[in-house]
């Protein structure tokens, strides 16, 4: 059945491709991949995450997401100290959540361009039950 999660889309505004680049492909470091041809008129732009993909999608009637979010794995605690850092240095809005809603998780919440909710969290061993 199920076996892995394959992508996340985000939606952003229509002629949003440079910024995208910018911030997920410049500041987040993702890679670019390129989109099959016959969905690259859509618009929008796709990057690789690990063994995931990442798109960003443009929707005609956008709003962000305040509040449905991706997670993307940090590899330390340290580098989410330097990812965040240089992105509040970009201007990019940094929060925090309460530590004490994930004990021993390091985390960060940055908003992409157009206000969309992206988590950062440290890679840490995690256990889902």
């Amino acid at each position: 059945m199920i076996v892995a999660l394959d992508h996340v889309q985000v939606a952003a505004p229509a002629g949003c491709e440079d910024e995208a680049r910018g911030f997920y492909g410049g500041l987040l470091g993702l890679e670019e991949i390129e989109k099959p041809e016959r969905l690259a008129a859509r618009g929008g732009v796709w990057f690789v995450v690990g063994d995931q993909a990442l798109h960003i999608g443009v929707a005609q009637a956008f709003a962000p997401a305040t509040k449905a979010h991706p997670a993307l794995r940090v590899s330390s605690a340290e580098a989410l100290e330097e990812l965040a850092g240089r992105l509040s240095a970009r201007g990019a809005p940094v929060s925090r959540p309460d530590p004490g809603e994930l004990p021993g998780v390091a985390r960060a919440f940055v908003s992409d361009p157009w206000g969309n909710r992206i988590e950062l969290v440290a890679a840490v061993p995690r256990v889902f039950t």
